[in-house]
């Protein structure tokens, strides 16, 4: 059991929450802070259920390339500690676990979620020819984002896609520091990343992504007039990015490591701004 926990990487849940925060970013934001328990159920196992498939989907698909990297030859399927038989078995379970899920929802929410089906499974491919698979994460983790406001019957209007674009800015930023950690094995076997494609200039792509991220999110608190908690919040995040920059300042691949972990955090405070604003307000 062990192994199929470790390849779900629900011992390391920091996908989930990279995953979790711009959903509840959009529910919040759809239900002018009131989502009701039922569709928080909803949003919250259909994520865990999603980023557990896409960790097995990614491992199936990349199990030759985790053996020569320093960080993934432990895995699971890269040990063959579990089979690639068993590993899609549990795929298809974690597939249909999130479609039940998904018939919850109203049909314009079900199409969104085929798309982001398809991202997902195809996301772990990217990496061999496309030089910013980050990107591509990026589009397949700001899927909830559509999906939430479509299951609230919201038009999908500029706060939507102010939100979509401030994740992908933010996936770009945190999966290059992830990414980072990778870059010399990645190198040698030639997968795509930012990490290298970005080159001497890494550190100034980040940060113009952490600012293109706030950017898109000042601009949402401005469309839905959001009060003084959320802007409050805002502030806390810039400081936040400020002290991840004199962090990955040297580029050291473990440093960077922890200030990917950290981006739960800064996922958090946009939340709890979003949250507190119409806490205010209600």
């Amino acid at each position: 059991m062990h192994y199929y926990i470790r390849l779900m990487r629900l011992d390391k849940p920091i996908g989930i929450f990279l995953l979790l925060w711009p959903t509840m970013w959009a529910l919040y934001s759809a239900t002018h802070g009131l989502p009701g328990f039922k569709l928080l159920s909803i949003f919250i196992l259909g994520t865990i259920l999603m980023r557990s498939a896409g960790c097995v989907a990614n491992d199936i698909l990349d199990r030759k390339f985790d053996s020569f990297v320093t960080r993934t030859k432990l895995r699971p399927l890269a040990n063959q500690s579990v089979s690639v038989k068993n590993a899609f078995y549990l795929l298809i379970t974690l597939l249909m676990g999130a479609l039940i899920c998904v018939l919850f929802l109203n049909v314009k929410a079900f199409y969104f979620a085929l798309i982001a089906l398809f991202l997902a499974l195809t996301y772990p491919l990217t990496k061999r020819f496309f030089v910013m698979p980050q990107a591509y994460l990026g589009l397949s983790f700001g899927m909830g984002i559509p999906i939430a406001f479509s299951a609230n019957e919201v038009s999908l209007g500029l706060t939507t896609w102010l939100l979509f674009f401030a994740n992908i800015f933010w996936a770009i930023a945190y999966d290059t520091l992830y990414a980072m950690t990778d870059k010399n094995d990645d190198l040698k076997i030639g997968i795509r990343s930012s990490a290298i494609w970005f080159g001497a200039y890494v550190k100034e792509a980040i940060m113009l992504s952490y600012t293109c991220m706030m950017g898109c999110l000042v601009w949402v608190g401005y469309l839905e007039k959001f009060t003084w908690p959320f802007y409050g919040f805002m502030g806390a995040s810039l400081l936040f990015i400020g002290i991840l920059y004199r962090r990955i300042k040297a580029l050291d691949p473990t440093a960077c490591f922890d200030a990917f972990l950290s981006n739960n955090y800064l996922g958090g405070l946009v939340f709890l701004g979003v949250f507190f604003h119409y806490l205010s307000v209600n």
